[in-house]
């Protein structure tokens, strides 16, 4: 990050041994300028020897929270949260703060949300929530709205469908626990990395992505769509697991302490 740039280049420069952790598949600003002075170099995604000197490279992933795997199952998670066990189950996320895309998209989306069979957990945020808690979305039987999750594994296990941001650390939490996931990368971030991470993933159609741009359009009916296609759902959590590293903070740790 910006704040220890200056103190990991002195150091390099003092011949104290120094690593860097890339989160994202295209690099930050300050990463990129580090990347001749630093000693090794942990990624999360492949091919990155196209910003980075390959010797300095190892392949670790991110490291994620170690309670994500809620070991009860997908029918108490929903009892836990008040949903019906027999419905498909959508959980719509933008961060602590919220993402208005998603938000609107939701509002927008009331008819088509009020007359489907399936029900969504709708994390609307802090900074949105005097703008959609009270709406007649958030208050339709088959949406379960909330500001915050306080529970994330209870939520990720409630989910057949996942649709988030494509945060670096979000997509390694849903990569750890292979769920299939619509991806509204945000266009309000540094050099637009969530569209390269989201694209990473598309590219092994590990999963789905929709521009912010067309999300408030067509988000809701293809999150439909595609939670009553079993096959496709059952592909997508599998690609996406095959590229989850469990491990990630251990093989970090082991990098450092070999140095």
């Amino acid at each position: 990050g910006f704040a220890s740039g200056p103190t990991l280049a002195m150091a390099a420069r003092m011949g104290i041994p120094t690593l860097v952790q890339e989160q994202n598949s295209f690099p930050g600003l300050t990463n990129r300028w580090l990347a001749g002075k630093v000693d090794k170099i942990c990624v999360a995604y492949s091919d990155m020897q196209r910003y980075f000197p390959a010797e300095k490279l190892i392949e670790t992933g991110n490291p994620v929270r170690q309670d994500l795997d809620f070991q009860k199952g997908k029918e108490q998670a929903r009892v836990d949260m008040q949903l019906q066990t027999d419905k498909k189950t959508i959980l719509i996320f933008g961060g602590s703060l919220g993402a208005g895309t998603l938000n609107e998209a939701m509002k927008s989306a009331h008819d088509v949300l009020r007359k489907s069979d399936v029900q969504i957990i709708w994390q609307i945020g802090k900074y949105y929530e005097q703008t959609y808690m009270g709406c007649e979305t958030a208050q339709l039987e088959n949406i379960s709205a909330m500001v915050f999750i306080d529970d994330m594994a209870k939520a990720y296990a409630a989910a057949d469908l996942v649709v988030c941001r494509a945060g670096a650390l979000t997509i390694s939490e849903i990569s750890l626990l292979g769920k299939p996931t619509i991806l509204i990368p945000s266009p309000n971030v540094a050099e637009d990395h969530q569209t390269k991470n989201a694209k990473a993933l598309t590219a092994v159609d590990a999963a789905m992505m929709i521009e912010d741009s067309k999300a408030g359009a067509v988000l809701i009916r293809e999150a439909i769509d595609l939670v009553h296609d079993a096959e496709k759902l059952k592909a997508l959590g599998g690609r996406i697991k095959t590229l989850s590293r469990p491990n990630a903070t251990k093989d970090i740790v082991k990098v450092i302490l070999n140095m």
